[in-house]
């Protein structure tokens, strides 16, 4: 007989509790576009028409594995977001506001 989570989960030790939603909220801080665009509630043809494109646009450049930071910025924002380039490095985090001028040295938070 099939146990319901809550059940299963209520049995759990605190740590293996602790370290499962940490996996969760980890998974869930990264996911593909395609999955991000669902979370949000959103369909392909809903954001094909913010964009101003067709449906088959956006199938397409949600399988792509690359893309210009534009069109990836463009597609972010349609969702309602905003999108952040970060680069990490063994001393800090710095965000790039464009690609010419670091934000004065500040490392991002």
């Amino acid at each position: 007989m099939a146990k319901k989570f809550e059940e299963l989960r209520s049995r759990m030790a605190p740590e293996s509790r602790a370290r499962a939603e940490s996996r969760a909220q980890a998974m869930l801080a990264e996911m593909p576009l395609n999955e991000l665009r669902q979370a949000r509630g959103l369909s392909q043809k809903m954001l094909a028409t913010v964009l101003h494109v067709q449906q088959p646009s956006i199938a397409k450049l949600e399988k792509r594995t690359d893309m210009y930071l534009s069109t990836l910025r463009s597609h972010i924002e349609a969702m309602g977001g905003e999108l952040e380039v970060i680069a990490r490095f063994p001393d800090g985090a710095i965000k790039i506001r464009n690609f010419s001028d670091l934000d004065n040295g500040a490392a991002a938070r």
